[in-house]
């Protein structure tokens, strides 16, 4: 099963440096039964693209919790088995975490099929975004609109030998 890790740089750089992500359970996000029921009419790129949006959004919440970090999502997709990965389905209907699911165990670099990250001339927005997250959540229609803003920037795609080059 795809997966997509919600990270950091500082994240990615301890992924990079430790070999793996983990311990478990770590959350992830990914094509599961209540997100294809969500997106009848979605093929398997879209759901996937969808997955990886909510996996970009969780990114954005541990910039908002970490004021030193760089601020650029950052997402590791992986391939991890079936069996790994558990959706909660107490959650199942939740439109927040139609694609959460948890991960059992820890995801060694091996098992990583690409990284993405924005780009540098998006961490102005995504700086923005991060600090109107708080706000959002208590229902500010303006800070809303900044945190949807993030969205605007598209994630660039690098493979996973060139995570040396990103960090």
């Amino acid at each position: 099963m795809r997966v997509y890790l919600p990270l950091t740089l500082a994240g990615l750089a301890e992924l990079h440096r430790s070999g793996e992500a983990g311990p478990a359970p770590l959350v992830a996000y990914a094509v599961t039964p209540a997100l294809r029921e969500w997106y009848l009419s979605g093929d398997q790129e879209e759901l996937e693209y969808a997955a990886m949006s909510r996996a970009a959004q969780a990114s954005l919440r541990l910039l908002a919790v970490d004021p030193e970090a760089v601020r650029r999502r950052v997402v590791v997709a992986a391939d991890v088995p079936d069996r790994a990965a558990v959706a909660d389905p107490d959650r199942a209907m939740d439109p927040e975490a139609l694609a959460e699911v948890r991960l059992t165990e820890a995801v060694p670099v091996a098992k990583l099929a690409s990284v993405h990250v924005d780009a540098p001339d998006a961490e102005s927005d995504i700086a923005a975004a991060a600090a109107a997250l708080g706000a959002a959540d208590l229902g500010d229609d303006d800070a809303q609109f900044v945190v949807d803003g993030a969205a605007d920037h598209e994630l660039l795609w690098y493979g996973v030998q060139e995570i040396d080059h990103l960090l």
